[in-house]
């Protein structure tokens, strides 16, 4: 890892490309160590509202980091790991191979600034030919006010394995303001397949900037999902993917709502290397009074690729914004890329016909909403879409 800690330095000032300026000095870096020694000392309400299960029950393994503290970290099926990245560094010599590989240091400010802390976050690994059998889950938690929590994470599909993965970002109850800087990095070997499901339940006044960089190998595929219906008061996210071997994929699909006061600023960039690799990006927005920034970059660089980008959003108030940023950069001859956005409110007639079959009008509201925000996620396993269906149904009252 020579010369990263230079790089850093260097870039600990630099503003991210996209997204508004946050100042790192307003939050706190120095927190209590937790007395919580599991899972049920967490609130089992705070967690659950993230899709994360407390129990443990139905999950292959689970990580619970309160704060810059791991308080729960186990696994329960062979083949596959689950530990702190601090934990994992010190085992594996070879990581250091996979650190800062799928994103660089000097992103901005941000990914600077993590790699300037003590190593926080988790590592996942499946080894070749495994796969799963229940999701493993993470959740990174914050307790105490006003701190910025930072975390690095690396997730390695080694050739021929699949996982499933469920990480859930909440705040405890009692907690108004924050920062998260979350760095993650996604390796898929040849013909391993990850699918990772992200709920964000944050507060009013909690700041967000994941940095996320996956590479996938020939034959892999990377399968993300992210949901954030709950308020937020700045979030900005924009993972990039590498589809470096041949008959690569890559699917981006998210589910977003911003109520008044709440400024999300998301999307997704693909490089398409791969001879006949492919990409989706789908987006379902709803502004309830905040501002969405909706963004896609498809990068066609090889031939015989296909990709497709979508966009469709639904203002519900007057105050609301939606702004979709569709772009595609074909390289090369024989490249098929497409694009569709769709931005505006429900058609009253829509809700007209659901009233006279017998709903108020706020029931018919309520289906419409629904209908929208399911979006069909090929290949997304039963526990996976259950989660996400829960999320949607819990936050239909906030919505309202």
């Amino acid at each position: 890892m020579h010369g990263l800690k230079e790089k850093a330095e260097k870039a600990l000032n630099k503003k991210a490309a996209v997204g508004r300026d946050i100042d790192l000095n307003i939050y706190r870096t120095g927190t209590p160590e937790s007395n919580a020694t599991g899972l049920a000392e967490l609130c089992e309400t705070d967690l659950l509202s993230a899709g994360i299960v407390p129990s443990g029950e139905g999950r292959s393994g689970s990580y619970i980091q309160e704060d810059h503290s791991v308080t729960h970290c186990n696994m329960t099926q062979k083949g596959v790991e689950i530990s702190s990245i601090e934990e994992a560094l010190k085992k594996y010599d070879w990581l250091k191979d996979y650190w800062w590989k799928a994103l660089a240091v000097d992103t901005d400010k941000y990914t600077a600034f993590t790699e300037l802390q003590p190593r926080r976050g988790y590592f996942m690994r499946v080894a070749a030919g495994q796969k799963t059998v229940y999701p493993l889950q993470a959740c990174l938690y914050m307790e105490e006010e006003g701190v910025l929590q930072s975390v690095h994470n690396v997730v390695i599909a080694e050739e021929g394995s699949e996982m499933n993965i469920i990480t859930g970002c909440t705040t405890a109850s009692s907690l108004h303001s924050g920062l998260h800087l979350g760095v993650s990095e996604f390796f898929v070997k040849k013909g391993a397949k990850i699918t990772f499901t992200m709920i964000h339940n944050w507060k009013e006044d909690v700041v967000v900037r994941p940095r996320t960089g996956v590479v996938v190998e020939e034959g892999g595929v990377f399968i993300s999902n992210y949901v954030s219906l709950k308020p937020v008061k700045d979030l900005q996210s924009f993972p990039t993917a590498y589809l470096n071997g041949d008959n690569a994929v890559a699917r981006f699909s998210s589910i977003l709502v911003a109520p008044e006061g709440s400024w999300l600023d998301t999307g997704a960039r693909v490089y398409l290397n791969g001879r006949g690799s492919r990409s989706e990006i789908i987006s379902r927005t709803i502004s309830n009074g905040g501002t969405i920034i909706a963004r896609g970059h498809l990068i066609g660089n090889a031939e015989e690729i296909k990709a497709h980008l979508e966009c469709n959003g639904l203002i519900l108030t007057e105050r609301g914004i939606i702004h979709a940023i569709p772009e595609l950069e074909g390289r090369l001859r024989g490249v098929d890329m497409s694009h569709e956005a769709a931005v505006g409110k429900i058609a009253q007639e829509e809700i007209e016909y659901l009233m006279s079959r017998g709903l108020s009008e706020e029931e018919a509201t309520a289906t419409i909403v629904r209908g929208f925000l399911n979006v069909e996620i090929e290949g997304l396993p039963p526990e996976l879409k259950q989660e996400i269906d829960r999320a949607i149904e819990e936050s239909e009252k906030d919505i309202f």
